[in-house]
């Protein structure tokens, strides 16, 4: 972990803040006078930027980069909760109540983050309490799809578990393109296998046979091509 000088330079007064829902509303005075708040700090592939039960003591906003939220099951599995891209926040939940961080979160790239200090985000709160309502509204998401993730585990198979996932990142990470949705994967195939609670194998092997099928075609290690969307929403349940 170190300063991050160029994404200090970077941000300027364009503000890494406006990148975050929570932020966005705010006007540009408040935006610059929040901005002068915001330290900035940059971490290479597999550093921690916090450990599971630690004492988190800013809010973390993603300038660029992506990071995984995860922890260990009982027996020693990691299971990724979350995966954290550019304009994402993490650690609100843990300033708000002063409680232990229910998770570690590493870098799954360079990235560079903006911090925003407790006494300086419930300073915000007290000036805009609407950024409270922002917070709450992305924890019931970010809850909601967890839910959705643990219910799988149980009931869903394993080829529409995959295909909503490969749906969440075709939403949040695709660009159209004539030939389909390309998307730069977030995630690797062990990352990917360690999200839905599958061995990588079979991770491997899904998606190959979704190759197969021309549903998708892979373009290198970490990028795909969705060629047919609808069959893809079709395997994971989305429509009927």
């Amino acid at each position: 972990m170190s300063e991050c000088a160029r994404c200090g330079s970077n941000c300027s007064h364009r503000l890494c803040v406006q990148k975050v829902p929570i932020f966005s509303h705010l006007n540009t005075d408040t935006l610059l006078r929040l901005s002068e708040k915001i330290g900035h700090l940059e971490f290479n592939k597999g550093d921690r930027i916090f450990e599971e039960n630690s004492h988190p003591a800013s809010l973390f906003i993603l300038n660029e980069g992506s990071v995984k939220a995860y922890k260990y099951t009982p027996d020693g599995r990691e299971q990724i909760l979350y995966v954290f891209t550019e304009g994402d926040f993490f650690g609100e939940q843990f300033l708000l109540g002063n409680r232990k961080a229910a998770y570690s979160v590493e870098a799954l790239n360079p990235v560079r983050i903006c911090t925003l200090s407790k006494d300086n985000l419930n300073e915000e709160l007290r000036l805009n309490p609407d950024i409270a309502i922002r917070i709450i509204e992305e924890l019931e998401e970010r809850l909601a799809g967890l839910e959705e993730v643990i219910q799988g585990l149980g009931v869903r198979s394993v080829d529409a578990r995959l295909g909503s996932l490969l749906l969440s990142f075709c939403d949040k990470y695709g660009i159209s393109t004539p030939e389909g949705i390309s998307i730069r994967l977030p995630l690797s195939r062990e990352g990917m296998a360690n999200y839905l609670g599958i061995a990588r194998e079979t991770v491997s092997r899904k998606l190959s046979q979704l190759e197969n099928d021309g549903i998708l075609s892979s373009v290198g290690s970490r990028s795909i091509l969705i060629k047919d969307k609808p069959a893809l929403e079709q395997l994971s349940g989305r429509i009927e």
